[in-house]
């Protein structure tokens, strides 16, 4: 067997990321549970891989198959703009088991206030850990600025919760089961864009087609931060109104009310359930590699670019998940 070739564009994922199908392999190999288990040495090996290849160094025997699965191996914990391992409960692969467990909690104790203040804010830490560590860009951001967006998300998640839930009071008990979502909702739009303030402010890198970074783009970071709190919200539907409307039939039957016990490990397993493929196909809705016309951002970094490159019409920038 001949060396592997250099040829193999690692930079990219494996799948044709221009549809819908390629995009969803690609989140569901990125969002794939079992990387959690991945011990610190077989994250390094794979991470030196990636490196060693990119530097045109091939270990000896190293497969195709080898090399992009420590392609996906490197990319599930370490941030593609910094390069920084991300904490694990940060990683997309935590997506999974610890969505399935906080929703099902949230869906379970949704009608006594201090289970949902404390669900609701065990929800939004775990959200400000995962949007920090999947943030767009390599610009720093301070504590204070973590804080605020923190701070700020959980009392909308909180306030949203409390609020339609005096409103449903009155209501059948299915339409109360519905109100985490809500909550979930409206945190997203408020936690998203205030952890990723930073973005905002001095824009995020705009490469073109092969990667030279032309300028930092606002206009860019805006789009990038609306289209991840579309796909949040998205992925929050499958698992935050499914459930609720078997738990309500469940309930209802004399097996669960014998055994009541059994209501919120079955409401954690119908929500992971629905997880495993809302995840991957969520992030899917958009390319992460997204892409704007040159004609659409600011007018400095547009003139900046067609005085380089008079030829270029789109540009490209990690959208952050």
């Amino acid at each position: 067997m001949g060396e592997l070739p250099l040829n193999i564009n690692i930079q990219e994922p494996r799948w044709d990321q221009s549809t819908f199908r390629g995009r969803a392999r690609h989140f569901f190999t990125v969002t794939d549970p079992r990387n959690l288990l991945l011990s610190g040495a077989q994250l390094e090996a794979s991470r030196n891989i990636v490196q060693n290849y990119r530097a045109g160094v091939v270990a000896p025997g190293l497969t195709e198959d080898q090399l992009w699965r420590a392609k996906y191996v490197y990319d599930s914990a370490f941030h593609p703009d910094t390069g920084e391992k991300v904490v694990l409960i940060g990683r997309m692969s935590a997506q999974v088991p610890m969505n399935m467990t906080i929703t099902g909690c949230m869906l379970t104790f949704y009608k006594k206030t201090p289970t949902v203040v404390f669900w609701q804010w065990v929800n939004q830490s775990f959200n400000a850990v995962v949007n920090y560590s999947n943030r767009s860009g390599d610009a720093p951001i301070t504590v204070g600025q973590l804080g605020t967006a923190y701070v700020s998300a959980t009392t909308g998640a909180v306030a949203t919760a409390l609020g339609l839930k005096s409103l449903t009071k009155h209501l059948p008990p299915l339409v109360g089961r519905f109100v985490p979502f809500a909550a979930v909702a409206a945190a997203n739009c408020i936690n998203i864009p205030l952890m990723r303030q930073r973005e905002l402010k001095v824009g995020i890198p705009v490469t073109d087609e092969a990667g030279q970074r032309l300028g930092h783009s606002v206009t860019a970071a805006k789009q990038g931060i609306f289209q991840v709190v579309i796909s949040r919200i998205c992925m929050a539907i499958p698992a935050m109104a499914i459930p609720p409307v078997i738990m309500d039939i469940l309930e209802k039957k004399d097996f669960l009310k014998r055994r009541p016990w059994l209501g919120a490990p079955l409401q954690v397993g119908l929500v992971g359930f629905c997880l495993v493929f809302a995840t991957p196909l969520c992030c899917a809705l958009f390319p992460q590699r997204s892409s704007i016309y040159v004609s659409r951002l600011e007018p400095e970094l547009r003139a900046q670019i067609h005085e380089q490159n008079p030829s270029i019409e789109v540009v490209y920038y990690n959208k952050g998940l």
